[in-house]
């Protein structure tokens, strides 16, 4: 995906803060851009003081010689504890990003799982702590993705630092406190919207599946078509009980025969290989009679169709969430200053595939 201009400058200065110097063409090729646009980049960090130009290479600013290597902070011997819901779908790459960066420090991630009850959560969690763990990374299992009736309690009163996973809390909830990393999966569900909006689709329809991760995407396909007057099908609820096949595909043969849908969403891409074949037993072929995104991309790629989908970030979810529970182990140690929480929200990429077609065919206005 394309780095927007302001992150590419950061990614030009994290790489001269790193390496010293660095030749221009160099950071071309680590941006993916052209020269001509790392040259620009270059020139204008340099006329804010940033960087420097020296002998056709970019250097850190000071008397011309290049800056040391900068070095991150030993994590040697740390031990960190994770708790997740399942090891299965999009956690598998969370705890792989994680792992990896704790490990690349010198420390060691240590795993808990809830299998989805929320009364497991503080079991593990005090299980880890007392085995020696330093930090959590925290993806408690919020049937919604946030705390309810107190759920937040036993995290709040938990005598290590935590960083939240794939989790948030509304404002006002004691949890929203916390550090937290997770994919703006609202986002994802827009840029969902635009593609089809792009291949001319003006009537489209959500298939979500229910859990914590619905009222996410359900709101950023909401927002979305409301932003680009799109119609969006409204027929039946959009978010469904996972394994209730038969009501979806009954739900989007309608919405294709009656309704005049062209296009649909589904989560998850689980979900929408079981769809595609009952859909086409029914009539509605993909991409043919119904473009489809899928949401996850966990398994797309190796449908019979190849599914379009929306990738969340999942290895940089963790390795990210990792890096930012270290900082916060070390600030209370006194090794480095406290910071201010952060709540960070990395996108997801859209990857295109088959189901979507490539016309316009047969796409009505609304």
């Amino acid at each position: 995906m394309r780095l927007h201009v302001d992150q590419r400058h950061e990614r030009v200065l994290e790489l001269v803060r790193e390496r010293g110097s660095i030749r221009v063409a160099e950071l071309a090729a680590e941006l993916g851009v052209s020269a001509v646009t790392s040259r620009r980049d270059v020139e204008t960090l340099a006329g804010q003081g940033r960087v420097q130009r020296l002998h056709g290479a970019v250097v850190w600013p000071g008397d011309g010689e290049p800056a040391p290597e900068r070095r991150p902070e030993s994590a040697e011997g740390i031990v960190i504890g994770m708790i997740v819901p399942t090891t299965n779908y999009i956690f598998a790459e969370i705890v792989r990003g994680a792992r990896e960066a704790v490990g690349a420090l010198g420390g060691r991630l240590v795993l808990g799982v809830s299998g989805y009850v929320d009364t497991e959560d503080p079991v593990q969690a005090e299980h880890l702590v007392a085995g020696g763990a330093q930090g959590l990374l925290v993806a408690p299992s919020w049937f919604g993705g946030v705390p309810a009736d107190g759920q937040e309690k036993w995290l709040m009163e938990c005598p290590v630092p935590t960083v939240l996973v794939e989790r948030s809390a509304l404002p006002g909830n004691p949890a929203a406190e916390l550090d937290r990393v997770r994919t703006d999966r609202a986002q994802g569900a827009a840029v969902a919207v635009g593609h089809f909006a792009a291949l001319g689709h003006r009537r489209i329809a959500a298939v979500l599946q229910e859990g914590p991760h619905a009222d996410q995407i359900s709101a950023g396909f909401e927002a979305a078509v409301r932003s680009r007057g799109i119609h969006v099908d409204t027929d039946a609820p959009s978010v469904r009980e996972h394994g209730d096949y038969d009501a979806s595909v009954e739900y989007l043969v309608q919405a294709v025969r009656k309704r005049g849908v062209t296009a649909a969403l589904v989560h998850s891409d689980e979900d929408a290989i079981v769809l595609v074949p009952r859909l086409q037993a029914r009539g509605v072929r993909v991409p043919d009679d119904l473009a489809l995104i899928a949401y996850d991309d966990e398994v797309a790629g190796l449908a019979d169709v190849p599914l379009t989908a929306i990738a969340p970030p999942k290895r940089s979810v963790g390795e990210l969430a990792a890096k930012l529970l270290l900082r916060r182990i070390a600030e209370r140690t006194g090794a480095e200053p406290v910071s201010p929480r952060q709540h960070l929200d990395l996108l997801p990429e859209l990857r295109i595939r088959n189901s979507c077609g490539g016309g316009t065919a047969g796409v009505g206005d609304s």
